[in-house]
Parts: structure tokens; sequence; C-alpha cells
């Protein structure tokens, strides 16, 4: 009974939430929206023991993905006239994306309704220990099977953060005031970085 009430109430908060996330005039209560969205989403995730997908969801689409577009969107100078005035233009082009996006929704219902489709008989090899959680068993694969996919993605991603710093890094003109270095920053004692201080009841500090 518990399972049914918590997951109408997370259900019906997700239905609000993303109606809210296009229904909203300030940008910035979408993000905020979206954001609830995600959090009921990870409630969902929970009930059904799927707590590595909700574990996702809150980290990487709440800590990264939303708080990323919100100060996107806070930094931007919106003009909303403009916006009006695009939107007024583009709605024969947002009308017939919705056409299409609606004709996809009834074929999806379509072939739902009709039963799903027989890929082949599960012989049992891949289904996971009955005291074995989802999360013990996604890293077992990812850390077993395909650990070497796994290290390859990593140094992908690794190169291309890398490549980004390089493509974006800019040397210090000569004669800047605010040039960093990081090896006279090393050698820094923390002697020399702090001083202490024990001034007396009522008397500044000199510096």
């Amino acid at each position: 009974m518990i399972q049914a009430i918590a997951f109408y109430f997370f259900a019906t908060i997700v239905v609000a939430s993303a109606v809210m996330v296009i229904m909203s005039r300030n940008p910035v209560h979408s993000v905020l929206w979206l954001i609830m969205t995600f959090f009921n989403a990870a409630g969902l995730m929970v009930l059904v023991g799927a707590e590595f997908i909700a574990m996702l969801l809150v980290i990487v689409y709440v800590g990264a993905v939303a708080v990323l577009f919100l100060f996107v969107v806070m930094m931007l100078d919106i003009d909303f006239a403009a916006m009006r005035e695009g939107f007024i233009r583009n709605v024969p082009l947002g009308l017939a994306i919705a056409a299409i996006l609606l004709a996809e929704l009834l074929l999806a219902v379509g072939a739902y309704s009709a039963g799903g489709i027989q890929l082949g008989a599960p012989d049992g090899s891949a289904m996971q220990a009955a005291d074995t959680s989802n999360i013990e068993a996604l890293g077992a694969l990812l850390y077993g099977r395909y650990i070497v996919l796994f290290e390859i993605a990593g140094i992908i991603l690794l190169v291309a953060m890398i490549g980004a710093i390089v493509l974006t890094f800019q040397p210090p003109k000569p004669g800047a005031r605010a040039r960093q270095d990081v090896g006279k920053q090393n050698r820094r004692r923390p002697e020399d970085a702090t001083i202490m201080k024990n001034p007396e009841i009522g008397q500044g500090i000199e510096l």
C-alpha cells in the first residue's frame, strides 16, 4: 500500500513539474522546475529498485546538467520581446514538429497494445544472485567483463578534457600583473604564507 501511495505521489509531482517546465515564463523558474522533476524521477527509480539510476539522476542531472543550465540562463541577457517575435515566426514549424511527435506517440501506443517483440528466450546466465544489489552487479560487470572498454572510455574522456584545456588556454601577456607562477606557489612555505597575530582586546592589527 505504501509503495502505491509513494508511486502516485512521485508520479504526480513529476508530471506537474514537467508541465511547469514548459509553462513557466521565466527561464530560471523552468530550470528550477526541471530540477524538481529530476528529484522525483529519482524517487520513482528507487521504488522500482534501480537505485543506481536514481543516484545518476541526482548526481549527474541535478548536480551537473541542471545547475549548468541554471548558470547559463542566469548569465545570459535574454530579450523576451525578441523571444516572442521568434515564437510567432516559428509557429508553423513548431506545429509540424508537434504533429510528428504526436504521430510517433500514437504509433508507440499502438505497437505496445499489439504486444511485445519476442527477441529470444533468456537462458538465465546473466541473472544476478538473489543477495546481490543492482549497484554490486553493475560494478562487477563494468570492472569485470567490460573493464577494457571502461578504461578506454576513461582515456578518451581524459584526452578530450586535456584537448579542451589546450585549445582554450591563452598564455599571459608580457608584463601582466596577474601572471601565475606555479613553481613559486609550490615552493612557498606555510610560515611565509600566513602570519599569526595575537591582538589584545580593544586594539587593532597593524598590517
